[in-house]
């Protein structure tokens, strides 16, 4: 441990110098029991891993007090299941998150400007409770709702298709709802 300068030091005592680890004949092999061989395992529950995904949390600042709510859906539920998949969004192209995950997620799902009843209707059921960790596999079908190919779009891709195809926008939250509730 560092001592002050004005303590005395025992004047036989070796000062210590840094010396590395004895050498390992061998090279190294992952051959611990939870060591992953090959890619990133995929499937149900495994989540979309990318870099420096906690990020998203700061991000989502930016939008507290801003998000269109209907009537019973809270900021903190609309919230997670967007940065669930705005992290995804992000692990599709290899990156920590931005800013335009979470706007297009938001977007999608009409947090950003008034959205149709009906789609409110769905969404507050899909989206109810989905801050809570005890409801991981309802923001998780709420994630695996959006396609790939919805997630590879610019935001104002999304919002187009929000605005000409409601119907499109309607039958991911009935699919992320049914998902969620085992239908």
């Amino acid at each position: 441990m560092a001592a002050p300068d004005y303590v005395p030091k025992p004047v036989d005592d070796l000062a210590r110098t840094y010396s590395s680890p004895p050498r390992r004949n061998q090279s190294w092999m992952a051959d611990r029991p939870a060591e992953l061989v090959g890619r990133q395992p995929t499937g149900p529950r495994l989540g979309s891993p990318g870099p420096d995904q906690g990020y998203a949390l700061h991000l989502a600042r930016h939008y507290e007090g801003r998000l269109v709510l209907g009537t019973g859906e809270s900021e903190a539920d609309a919230l997670s299941g967007c940065l669930a998949i705005a992290m995804r969004r992000s692990a599709i192209f290899g990156r920590a998150p931005i800013l335009g995950d979470l706007t297009l997620a938001l977007t999608f799902w009409g947090f950003l400007s008034s959205a149709p009843e009906e789609l409110v209707g769905i969404r507050s059921q899909a989206f109810a409770a989905v801050a809570s960790s005890h409801h991981y596999v309802e923001r998780g079908a709420i994630v695996d709702a959006m396609t790939d190919d919805l997630l590879r779009m610019t935001i104002e891709q999304v919002a187009d298709v929000v605005r000409t195809t409601p119907a499109m926008v309607l039958a991911t939250a009935e699919s992320a709802l049914s998902a969620a509730h085992g239908a």
